[in-house]
C-alpha cells in the first residue's frame, strides 16, 4: 500500500456529503406512518403531561415499544424549542444529531481498529509504504462512505424512532471496543453509556448480548488495555439488565422458521453494498478473524443478525448491524481488484443517474403535465395532491445534481489511487437520491405518508372538541389523532360521555362496490367513511350515538 493510495478525502467535501445525507428530511414535513408518527405521539403525550414519564402512553394505550429514553429526548427538545420551532421539527433535531454522531463514531472506531499492527499493510522492502496513521484515516473514510451507502439506513436513519437511539448506542459500543488501547478513559465511560442507552431505548437483550460478546473479544485480546475493559463491559451489562427489568423490556416470542429464513433475502438489499464488501473482507482476511480489528465488528454483526432473526427478520433490528458491517467492509477496500472496483463504479453511475432522472421527470410532470403518463400516474396514486412549487427546494436539487455530475466526472478521470475511491459513487448516489426526494418530492411524499389529510377529513364530520371513542384503531392511527386532532380519545366505546366513535376498517380487496358492507354496531349510527387519499385500504368509519 503506497502513500499515494492513502490520501485523505478532502474534509470539506466529506462534510458537505454528510450534510447532504443527514439534513434532507429534517425540515418541512409531518411525522410519517407508522413508527415515525407513533413515536412522535408518545413524545407529544409526555409533553402535554397526559402520561407518566416512566410509562409513556398515547390515549391511555400504554406498553410503548422502545423503552423511554427516545421519548424523553424528543419531549425534552420539544419543550425547550417549541416556542421557536414547530414541535415536529424540534423533536426531529436531536435524532438528526444522533445520526451524525453515528457517522462520526463509525469513523473513529475504524480509525482506531486500522491503527492496530495486524490491520496494517505489509511494509515495502525499500520503504515508501503508507504511513500507519494515514492508512487508518483512509480506511476510516471508506467505512464512513460505506455506511452512508447502505440502503437500509436511508429511511430508518431519518425517522424519529427508538431504533435510531439504539443505532447510536451500538456505534458508541463499537467505538468503545475499538478505541480502548488508545483512549482507555473514554472507552470505559462509552461502554457503560452505550449499554445503558441500548437498554433504555428498548434493546436490553441486544445490549446484553453485545456487551457479553465484546467482553469475550476483549478478554482474548493481546492488549492489556482491552482486557481491562472487561469489568466495565460486565458492569454495563448489569446496568442494562437492571434497566431492562425496571422498564419491563424483556420480551420473548417463538418465531416461525419461515420468518427466520427471510433474513438472507432481507439482507441482500437492506445491507447493500456493504455485505459483499464484508464478505470479501472475511475471505481475504480469513486467517486473521480472531484479530481485534476483525473480531470486534464481527461479533457485533453476529449479535445483530441473531436478534433480527429472533424477531422474524426485523429490518429495524438488522439496522443495528450496519455500523459494524461498514467497518468490516472498509477493510476490503485495500484488497479490491481493479475490475471489481470498476464494476461498483459503473453500477453506481448507471443506477443513481437513472434514479435521479426518474425523480426529475416525475417532478417536471407534476408541475407541467408533460410527460402526460407520469402526471396521470401521480394523480391516480395520490389523489387530491396539489403540486407546490418551492424555489429554494429547486435550487438545492439543482445544486445536488450538478455536484453528482462533477463527482462522476472526477471518479471517471485519473483519480484511481485513493483507497476509498470505490465508495465515493455509492455514497454520493444515495445522498443525491435522498436529497432529490426530500426536496422535489417532499410535498408529494408528505401528502402520501402523513396522516394529516385523513385527520382533516375526519374533522369535517366530528365536533371540534369533546370525547371520541375508538375501536380497531392501530397505534399509529391513534397517535396521529392525538397529534393532528383536538379531541379527547377513549379506547372504550362503552364510555357514556363519548357520542362519537371512530372505527378502523379494511375492505377486502377486489370486492365489487355493490357487495361491500359496512359493519353495523348496535346503538351507533354510521355517519361517514373516510380514507387516506393515498391508501385505498385504510378506512375510518365514523359513528354517532343517537
Amino acid at each position: 500500500m503506497t502513500q499515494r493510495a492513502v490520501q485523505r478525502l478532502p474534509r470539506l467535501a466529506l462534510l458537505l456529503l454528510c450534510a447532504a445525507y443527514v439534513l434532507p428530511g429534517v425540515f418541512g414535513r409531518d411525522p410519517w406512518k407508522n413508527a415515525d408518527v407513533t413515536a412522535y405521539g408518545y413524545m407529544t403525550s409526555l409533553l402535554r403531561g397526559e402520561s407518566s414519564w416512566l410509562r409513556p402512553a398515547t390515549a391511555d394505550w400504554g406498553g410503548s415499544e422502545g423503552g423511554v429514553l427516545p421519548y424523553w429526548i424528543g419531549a425534552t427538545c420539544m419543550k425547550l424549542l417549541s416556542p421557536w420551532l414547530d414541535p415536529a421539527l424540534a423533536a426531529r433535531l436531536p435524532f438528526a444529531l444522533l445520526l451524525t454522531a453515528t457517522l462520526a463514531l463509525v469513523w473513529y472506531a475504524t480509525l482506531h481498529l486500522a491503527r492496530t499492527e495486524a490491520a496494517q499493510p505489509l511494509a515495502f522492502a525499500f520503504g515508501g509504504q503508507a504511513h500507519p496513521v494515514d492508512y487508518a484515516r483512509a480506511v476510516a473514510d471508506g467505512a464512513l462512505l460505506a455506511l452512508m451507502a447502505s440502503l437500509g439506513l436511508l429511511q430508518l436513519g431519518h425517522e424519529t424512532t427508538p431504533e435510531l437511539v439504539q443505532l447510536a448506542g451500538t456505534a458508541l459500543l463499537l467505538y468503545a471496543l475499538a478505541a480502548i488501547p488508545y483512549r482507555p478513559g473514554h472507552s470505559r465511560v462509552a461502554a457503560v453509556v452505550a449499554l445503558t442507552t441500548l437498554a433504555a431505548s428498548g434493546a436490553a437483550t441486544t445490549g446484553l448480548l453485545m456487551g457479553l460478546a465484546g467482553s469475550v473479544v476483549c478478554w482474548r485480546s493481546s492488549y492489556a488495555a482491552s482486557r481491562q475493559l472487561v469489568p466495565w463491559l460486565l458492569g454495563g451489562c448489569a446496568v442494562a439488565a437492571g434497566v431492562g427489568t425496571l422498564l419491563d423490556a424483556w420480551v420473548w416470542r417463538v418465531v416461525p422458521m419461515e420468518e427466520v429464513l427471510a433474513l438472507p433475502k432481507l439482507m441482500v438489499w437492506f445491507t447493500w453494498p456493504v455485505w459483499p464488501l464484508a464478505g470479501w473482507t472475511l475471505w481475504r482476511w480469513r486467517r486473521q478473524l480472531l484479530k481485534r480489528h476483525l473480531a470486534v465488528p464481527l461479533v457485533l454483526v453476529l449479535v445483530a443478525l441473531l436478534v433480527s432473526a429472533s424477531m422474524g427478520a426485523s429490518d429495524r433490528a438488522l439496522m443495528l448491524s450496519l455500523p459494524a458491517l461498514a467497518v468490516l467492509g472498509a477493510f476490503a477496500l485495500p484488497t479490491l481488484q481493479r475490475s471489481l472496483s470498476a464494476a461498483i463504479d459503473w453500477f453506481s453511475v448507471f443506477f443513481f443517474t437513472l434514479s435521479a432522472l426518474v425523480i426529475w421527470v416525475i417532478y417536471i410532470a407534476m408541475h407541467t403535465g408533460v410527460p402526460a403518463q407520469p402526471a396521470a400516474n401521480v394523480a391516480r396514486l395520490v389523489p387530491e395532491f396539489v403540486p407546490q412549487f418551492n424555489l429554494m427546494a429547486l435550487g438545492i436539487a439543482l445544486a445536488g445534481t450538478v455536484a453528482w455530475l462533477a463527482l462522476v466526472r472526477w471518479r471517471t478521470g485519473h483519480h484511481r489511487h485513493a483507497l476509498w475511491k470505490s465508495m465515493v459513487l455509492p455514497a454520493g448516489g444515495v445522498a443525491l437520491s435522498w436529497l432529490l426526494l426530500m426536496t422535489l418530492w417532499l410535498p408529494l411524499l408528505d401528502h402520501a405518508r402523513s396522516y394529516r389529510p385523513l385527520v382533516q377529513r375526519l374533522a369535517t364530520h366530528l365536533p371540534p372538541t369533546g370525547c371520541v371513542a375508538t375501536q380497531n384503531v392501530s397505534r399509529s392511527q391513534l397517535a396521529a389523532l392525538e397529534v393532528h386532532g383536538t379531541w379527547r380519545l377513549s379506547l372504550d366505546p362503552r364510555a357514556t360521555d363519548c357520542r362519537w366513535l371512530l372505527m378502523g376498517y379494511k375492505e377486502p380487496r377486489n370486492l365489487p362496490e355493490a357487495q361491500q358492507q359496512t359493519p353495523e354496531l348496535p346503538g351507533w349510527t354510521l355517519v361517514a367513511r373516510e380514507r387516506r387519499p393515498a391508501d385505498r385500504d385504510e378506512i375510518m368509519l365514523i359513528y354517532r350515538r343517537p
